[in-house]
């Protein structure tokens, strides 16, 4: 063969050149001398008070407001979930009462922001200064004075859980109609009941769907449990408010509400990884796949080339 055509075997033996980009070179740099420098501040300005920061990092006060958010973020999460769950279902009812009030709540919480709500719950004993349980338009049996019931705990759970029922109920909703109708049906032919079609064909294909946005969900509901300091409850901000309104520490001790922030958020990012993989198995695209998994499926082409050079 002429050296104008080379053979198959200069082919294969040819050095491949990447292709170059200068501007993937000059962007990385830029963003690496950024970080440095704002590294290097974070470690060089006195006024970040790193030895207060550590001296509060674990003290009493910190550690009880870290314990009930965590406490509040875990108990709105299971009972606005539960509570979505029954809005999503009756959001899909062919029942035209029980959809057209699901719709009603979910356009209403989502109108409203979580901070109004949460101060409308705390101020209810303006509006209703007793709450009674008895019968309809009669007589009650039991009445209970609500400046008494509603605290500020009470109402941030309260609050809180509505808002989160609302969005949750649509992710829910979201990730049962992604599930094709031919499925259900199928199902049906084979003579399968109603819930065990949900729990063994709808819920498995529903949650690659639900998983990540509920996630994202925990997530945000861990951080927005920080306005219930409006109302005073001590929860981790609170806590820190309480300090530095004593000791003028402003910074320091926001730094330490930062950093439990971000411990938390990132134990729950690592958790949200491991479940969306879980769900996600059967389904993963190759790109996913690691590295030996690789190299072991590309051993026949490297036979291929060894025989053919």
């Amino acid at each position: 063969m002429s050296d104008r055509f080379p053979s198959d075997t200069g082919l294969l033996g040819a050095r491949l050149v990447p292709l170059r980009r200068p501007g993937q070179w000059v962007s990385a740099a830029v963003v690496v001398v950024l970080v440095a420098m704002a590294v290097h501040t974070l470690f060089t300005n006195p006024r970040f008070q790193w030895p207060i920061v550590w001296r509060y990092f674990t003290t009493a006060p910190i550690m009880n407001g870290l314990v009930l958010t965590l406490w509040l973020t875990a108990a709105v999460m299971i009972c606005g979930y539960l509570l979505g769950v029954v809005l999503a279902v009756m959001r899909l009812s062919r029942n035209s009462v029980l959809r057209l009030v699901s719709f009603g709540y979910v356009w209403l919480i989502r109108s409203v922001p979580p901070l109004v709500q949460l101060l409308f719950w705390y101020e209810l004993a303006s509006l209703y200064p007793e709450l009674s349980l008895g019968i309809p338009f009669g007589p009650a049996f039991v009445t209970v004075k609500t400046a008494h019931l509603f605290t500020g705990v009470l109402a941030a759970f309260v609050g809180l859980t509505l808002d989160v029922a609302a969005f949750s109920s649509e992710i829910i909703r979201g990730g049962i109609l992604s599930v094709e109708h031919g499925q259900v049906e199928a199902a049906q032919a084979l003579g399968l009941g109603p819930l065990r079609i949900f729990r063994r064909v709808v819920l498995p294909q529903a949650m690659p769907a639900i998983v990540p946005a509920s996630g994202n969900m925990l997530i945000s509901m861990l951080k927005a449990t920080s306005i219930v300091s409006v109302i005073a409850v001590q929860d981790l901000l609170y806590s820190v408010q309480l300090i530095y309104n004593q000791n003028f520490l402003i910074i320091p001790l926001l730094l330490v509400a930062t950093i439990w922030y971000v411990l938390l958020t990132t134990v729950l990012s690592i958790g949200q990884y491991y479940v969306e993989r879980f769900y996600a198995r059967g389904s993963r695209r190759g790109g996913s796949r690691g590295l030996w998994a690789v190299t072991r499926s590309n051993i026949p082409l490297f036979r291929n080339l060894a025989g053919i050079s």
